[in-house]
């Protein structure tokens, strides 16, 4: 089995399925831009999956099903796209959720195509950061009073394992989609992280981080390995000359705003709902 993965690994949704294909130790290559029959579709949403030059697929749980993991429950799914509150505020500060996206660099192996691919790549920067930036606007939604209540029903979920992972022996369905929701969290930090580290209601949740971070230390997409021990190094960023051409196409996409902006709102519309 071979699989063309497109997406940022600071969307919890790719490191799901990034996950997964570590996990399996399946054939992958990771792409920055999406292709076009998917951009078209799609717009600039991820992950974006083919499976044996398949058909390009969307949905992680079902493409993690596809790579030999059991399907989750409903319950389950939302549980894990609950525990992703606090995502709003990746934006709050500017400068480190742009300098998060410009270390997160396209990986090509040809300097050319890593260089086209980081300008362009800060178009789908510039998107995240005005989609996020007005669902805050037009929806104002409000802070839970306790983000560690999020958490809760996977703590209860580690009480009743056998093992150390939510699926007892070794990781599942479940650990992988959520542990995917901790490296967004640490990616660029957010307020959930702190209760993550630090809450005493949630001593089984790190206990399961450490468990996790024994098993992925050679995952080359660990954000978390910073906040949680064991700790573990940062994915390797980008070199200095492809941050600074990531910066120069996202300095271009702002100045090219009368155009980037409505082709924001025109690709928005393109997401399913």
């Amino acid at each position: 089995m071979k699989v063309e993965v497109y997406g940022s690994h600071h969307s919890p949704w790719v490191q799901s399925v990034l996950l997964g294909l570590h996990e399996t130790g399946i054939e992958h290559s990771l792409r920055s831009l999406p292709p076009l029959e998917a951009f078209k579709k799609w717009g600039v949403l991820m992950p974006v999956v083919s499976i044996d030059h398949g058909p390009w697929e969307i949905e992680s749980s079902q493409i993690l099903v596809k790579l030999g993991f059991d399907p989750v429950s409903d319950e389950d799914l939302e549980a894990v796209q609950g525990a992703w509150q606090g995502v709003l505020h990746r934006p709050d500060n500017p400068l480190r959720f742009f300098s998060g996206f410009s270390r997160a660099g396209d990986r090509s192996a040809s300097c050319v195509r890593r260089s086209i691919c980081n300008f362009f790549r800060s178009f789908v920067t510039f998107y995240m950061f005005t989609l996020i930036n007005f669902v805050k606007l037009t929806r104002k939604p409000k802070d839970p009073d306790d983000f560690g209540f999020q958490y809760l029903y996977w703590e209860k979920a580690f009480e009743s394992s056998d093992g150390p992972f939510i699926d007892g022996n070794k990781p599942g369905t479940q650990d992988i989609m959520l542990f995917g929701v901790i490296q967004c969290h640490s990616s660029i930090p957010v307020p959930p992280l702190e209760p993550l580290r630090s809450d005493d209601r949630l001593s089984h949740l790190r206990n399961w981080i450490a468990a996790m971070h024994e098993r992925f230390k050679d995952y080359p997409y660990l954000y978390s390995g910073s906040y949680f021990a064991p700790n573990l190094p940062q994915p390797v960023p980008a070199d200095y000359l492809q941050r600074v051409i990531f910066y120069l196409g996202l300095l271009s996409m702002f100045l090219a705003f009368p155009i980037t902006t409505p082709l924001v709102f025109v690709l928005m519309r393109k997401v399913p709902r």
